[in-house]
């Protein structure tokens, strides 16, 4: 049985992802504020946390943040009352794997919910069959022990979207790969999507490799989308 981790303070949201999640099959723990959150997802291993932005004690940027910096990799799927993109992309810089804006569709959060838990398992399939490196650059890419590293020393800590990100690329270079395949091979959304996701996760990496203001290997192809150069 999966275990889903939700941090919630709205006591009519709690019960009702409790009883709509349970129903599904789920084992749900819930917590009501920041910090209680954040201790149980670092104390117990989770197959997803649902995080809401709007907590007390401590907000769920300053939650997914801290336990990216801890190496949790469980994915998180961050719920924002508020409807401006500033919520989505902080939520993605701080290490969020997905989003969904409140009022939501039931129906919508749970297909989110299962596509987040299913990249993760997938993640984790490839990483147990394959024991291959790539390297581009100063970096290597480590597939099996999931790290990149700069000059085979410095490691650089990627949370799960960005590694699933980079391995993606590093598999597919000198290919022009539009913003809507990338959506769909790495986060297995429809094309419909807001596209936004994408920019903000290769502006962290390029961050990670040191590339922001003159991008080397993951370069823009304008109007048509990014390619990698190895």
């Amino acid at each position: 049985m999966k275990k889903i981790l939700i941090i919630e303070d709205e006591l009519g949201v709690q019960i009702t992802l409790e009883d709509r999640l349970e129903a599904e099959g789920y084992q749900i723990v819930v917590k009501g504020d920041g910090i209680s959150g954040e201790e149980e997802a670092k104390a117990n291993d989770y197959d997803l946390i649902i995080l809401d932005v709007m907590l007390p004690k401590r907000d769920g940027f300053s939650v997914c943040k801290h336990l990216r910096s801890a190496n949790i990799k469980t994915p998180i799927l961050m719920l924002t009352a508020r409807n401006t993109n500033i919520d989505v992309i902080m939520g993605l810089q701080q290490g969020a794997d997905d989003y969904v804006m409140k009022p939501f569709d039931m129906g919508v959060l749970i297909a989110r919910i299962e596509s987040c838990i299913r990249r993760s398992s997938i993640k984790e399939e490839k990483i147990e069959k394959s024991c291959e490196n790539y390297k581009f650059g100063e970096f290597t890419l480590d597939i099996k022990k999931g790290t990149l590293t700069k000059n085979n020393e410095d490691s650089i800590l990627l949370n799960a979207q960005e590694f699933r990100l980079l391995e993606y690329f590093v598999t597919h270079p000198n290919e022009i790969l539009d913003r809507n395949k990338i959506l769909d091979d790495v986060w297995g959304y429809d094309t419909d999507i807001y596209t936004r996701t994408v920019d903000v996760h290769i502006a962290k990496l390029r961050f990670h490799l040191g590339e922001s203001q003159k991008p080397n290997h993951i370069r823009t192809i304008r109007g048509l989308g990014y390619k990698f150069i190895p």
